[in-house]
């Protein structure tokens, strides 16, 4: 099982110590002892995906990712502790010219920026697409973010009980949305987004990174009667982290308040209450 674990998947941190061959970080970026560090997955390199389609090493069959590995023999592998071991393998990125709270975002920004690019493989996505997200806790504001930096003007949020697909319709002339994205957890919803989606439109799942349980759609109406295309959105590869350094920076030149989805602060003593 995953107990027992130090947690903290979305974290930063400061070099304290390196070893001698360490000189670069995954991008080819020089890192130094003080420098500030986020990191991404931990790919086997043996399993099929490792080894067939490495662009994609987020398929990885036995990917680590820190604050979400078992304790081992290594102990420090998760961001609540005071101490984190990168261990060989790892991939991590130099992100000193960030503040904190800019480098605390980055996680959760890659998941949004790796299914932003699924969504793009559809060739469904263009500047005057209606897109809907489903779901608007910090994935999906985000998801709502990259699709703002890439100049599209009109979104649809849904969240909660109150929206409905009548509301949609209303808000949008009539028209149901050319692109949804689905940031949710919960099946029910999950099976509910299919409704948003136009004849020809397209899908992206990025919300069930956990199981959220078996949902059920109608293959003929949801599905086949729209010719819908479909995506699933599994986490980030190392190969979108300067994207979503890119992202970040020109989301907060175009004046987005990233740094807002951040509601509280607590010290590590703190972390029950948290």
């Amino acid at each position: 099982g995953l107990c027992p674990v130090v947690l903290g998947h979305e974290g930063t941190g400061e070099i304290v110590a390196m070893g001698k061959n360490i000189t670069r970080d995954t991008a080819g970026n020089p890192v130094k002892l003080g420098d500030k560090i986020v990191t991404c997955i931990i790919p086997c390199g043996t399993c099929d995906a490792c080894l067939n389609t490495p662009a994609r090493t987020n398929l990885c069959e036995n990917v680590g990712v820190y604050g979400l590995m078992p304790d081992d023999d290594v102990h420090l592998n998760g961001y609540f502790g005071e101490y984190m071991v990168v261990r060989k393998g790892s991939t991590f990125f130099n992100v000193s010219n960030m503040t904190l709270d800019q480098r605390i975002l980055v996680e959760p920004a890659a998941v949004v920026v790796h299914s932003l690019e699924r969504a793009k493989s559809t060739g469904l996505l263009k500047f005057n697409s209606v897109v809907l997200v489903q779901g608007c806790g910090p994935i999906g504001l985000l998801q709502i973010a990259t699709l703002r930096t890439l100049g599209m003007e009109t979104i649809i949020a849904v969240d909660g009980n109150d929206s409905r697909l009548d509301a949609v319709k209303a808000d949008n002339g009539g028209r149901l949305a050319d692109f949804v994205f689905q940031c949710t957890g919960v099946g029910k919803a999950g099976a509910n987004a299919w409704k948003f989606v136009k004849r020809g439109g397209g899908l992206c799942e990025v919300g069930f990174f956990m199981d959220g349980g078996e949902s059920v759609i109608n293959h003929h109406f949801d599905l086949c009667n729209k010719e819908v295309t479909a995506v699933g959105s599994w986490v980030y590869s190392p190969q979108d982290y300067p994207t979503t350094f890119d992202f970040l920076k020109r989301a907060y030149g175009i004046g987005l308040p990233l740094t807002k989805l951040i509601s509280h602060r607590f010290k590590l003593d703190e972390i029950t209450e948290a």
